[in-house]
């Protein structure tokens, strides 16, 4: 069930094309490939990784959500671990009563469990597509 290093980290950006210039043009991440999510964004990669993600507006999934407004941290959507021990966690996380949403990226097959720590902070775990069932 190890966490085995950071995988990304998501930011709601207020202006979601300046956040991509700031990134690409400033810090010279390059933009890669994204999963059709079904809302407007960019996966940014450092090194051949997808580092930081970028989400526009999801009107349904953000109702009753804070309005996105630059503060001292930003906005912080969620952090994300490469992870193993899929059926392990799944288990930790029945027993202990957390509630987590479970997704299966069609690329590659990579399954990954959504959650919130005690703050709010939503935390996503990747898990290789060795350990997802087969479709």
């Amino acid at each position: 069930m190890p966490l085995e290093g950071l995988n990304h980290y998501t930011i709601r950006p207020v202006d979601l094309a300046k956040t991509r210039d700031f990134y690409v043009n400033l810090l010279g991440l390059e933009e890669g490939y994204r999963p059709p999510l079904g809302f407007e964004g960019h996966w940014l990669y450092c090194g051949g990784n997808p580092t930081v993600h970028l989400i526009g507006p999801r009107p349904q999934r953000e109702a009753g959500w804070p309005e996105r407004v630059v503060g001292p941290t930003g906005l912080l959507d969620h952090i994300a671990f490469s992870c193993t021990g899929l059926a392990e966690m799944r288990d930790r996380l029945a027993k202990s009563g957390v509630t987590y949403e479970e997704r299966v990226i069609p690329r590659d097959r990579q399954t990954q469990l959504f959650l919130h720590d005690p703050d709010g902070v939503a935390v996503e775990l990747n898990y290789p597509p060795s350990e997802t069932a087969p479709a």
